[in-house]
């Protein structure tokens, strides 16, 4: 009995190997959602469909992940952790072999309607299992770890998608995603434990846990942030070539660049957040607000605005992990439904953001966009405040 508790002890001391197959998991996920950017004129050629019908692949897939997530994750509570992952994975890798043979625009929309479907569930459970897998001290960091999946697909993951898709049509990208989703689903089969099932919260109970004030004030702070970030991430191209002056072969080991940058940054955020979780979060707001600003300086001159960018990159992903966290915490009795309410409200936030930078471009100036990024971090910074500075208080008094 000591022994096999002295085991179990020992295998949450360091990060185990079964938090590597929610990695890849991620890094699948996010190749799916991202790699469509890099291959959108293949596929509206192929498909005859225009680059704006090809972009709303983009737009539907983050509604998908925003409105289908918390229902499925809603309806699907019952069932063991770690089969729902396999059943994810599985839709995961069915999806992406539909997109391989898609015969036409409306089949492929289908197809990332299904893989926008597993995304957001797929990220809430695997952090809740990933925060199980360690030490209570090690939570956030765990989650980091998952997290980085999604990270690293920027990194290698789009720009080696994007060329199997330019050098061997963009189905390809699809087959090669599929495959991937293979390994993860091997990955999980093997390595993650069976989790003991938790004492299973009524449809009612679950949706309660969720609609607290300070639960739905951290969403809206995340939705902020992650608008702040997409309102200048989704025009950067545009800004390095028009603005910097870079050409535009340049814009990918640029983007590479804030890929690592990004990497970096969940894996501190996550040893911040592990250290001082609600104080970690403002920071990193606050830093990433001041970034912006700055950034609206930089611009101008190659070396800094790429140097502002890798720091950017750090400051806007640090956040993610301690949030996932903070989240799951406020929300004890639905951590899974919180942790996948938390990427919808992320996703309602990459798509306003990219709406405002439209409109920001259209109505201002390309220029415009860091300072419109910068406020609206500041928002997220001045909400987070207020809810501390009254967490404080309320502790003050009960003291």
């Amino acid at each position: 009995m000591a022994s096999s508790q002295l085991h179990h002890t020992a295998s949450k001391e360091a990060f185990p190997v079964s938090l590597l197959s929610l990695t890849v998991g991620a890094f699948a996920i996010g190749m799916t959602e991202f790699v469509i950017m890099g291959i959108l004129p293949n596929v509206a050629d192929d498909l005859n469909v225009s680059i704006a019908s090809a972009g709303q692949l983009i737009t539907m897939y983050a509604l998908g992940v925003a409105v289908g997530a918390p229902i499925l994750t809603v309806l699907t509570h019952k069932i063991p952790q770690k089969k729902l992952l396999l059943l994810l994975m599985g839709l995961f890798i069915l999806g992406n072999g539909i997109a391989v043979f898609a015969p036409n625009y409306a089949v492929l929309m289908g197809a990332r309607m299904l893989t926008a479907l597993t995304h957001g569930t797929f990220f809430g459970v695997g952090a809740v299992i990933a925060s199980r897998l360690v030490r209570p001290d090690k939570r956030a960091a765990a989650v980091s770890i998952m997290m980085a999946g999604l990270t690293i697909a920027n990194i290698i993951g789009v720009p080696l998608g994007t060329f199997i898709g330019q050098s061997m049509g963009w189905r390809a990208s699809f087959a090669a995603i599929a495959i991937m989703g293979i390994i993860a689903l091997v990955g999980i089969i093997i390595f993650i434990p069976k989790q003991y099932p938790d004492k299973h919260s009524s449809m009612v109970q679950q949706i309660t846990a969720l609609i607290k004030p300070r639960l739905l004030l951290f969403l809206l702070i995340g939705a902020l942030g992650n608008a702040g970030l997409f309102a200048v991430f989704t025009y950067i191209a545009p800004l390095l070539i028009e603005i910097t002056g870079y050409a535009e072969q340049s814009v990918t080991w640029i983007l590479v660049l804030f890929g690592i940058g990004v990497t970096a940054g969940n894996m501190i955020g996550g040893k911040l957040a592990d250290w001082k979780l609600l104080p970690s979060i403002l920071g990193i707001y606050l830093a990433t607000a001041i970034i912006l600003t700055v950034f609206t300086l930089t611009m101008y001159h190659p070396v800094t605005a790429v140097l502002t960018i890798i720091l950017w990159g750090a400051a806007s992903f640090a956040v993610m992990p301690g949030m996932q966290v903070r989240v799951m915490n406020l929300a004890q009795s639905a951590p899974a439904l919180a942790s996948t309410a938390s990427h919808s409200a992320g996703n309602l936030g990459n798509a306003a953001g990219a709406f405002i930078g439209g409109l920001v471009i259209t109505h201002l100036s390309l220029s415009s966009l860091p300072w419109v990024g910068a406020v609206l971090v500041s928002l997220a910074f001045l909400l987070g405040m207020a809810c501390y500075i009254y967490e404080r208080r309320a502790a003050a008094v009960s003291a």
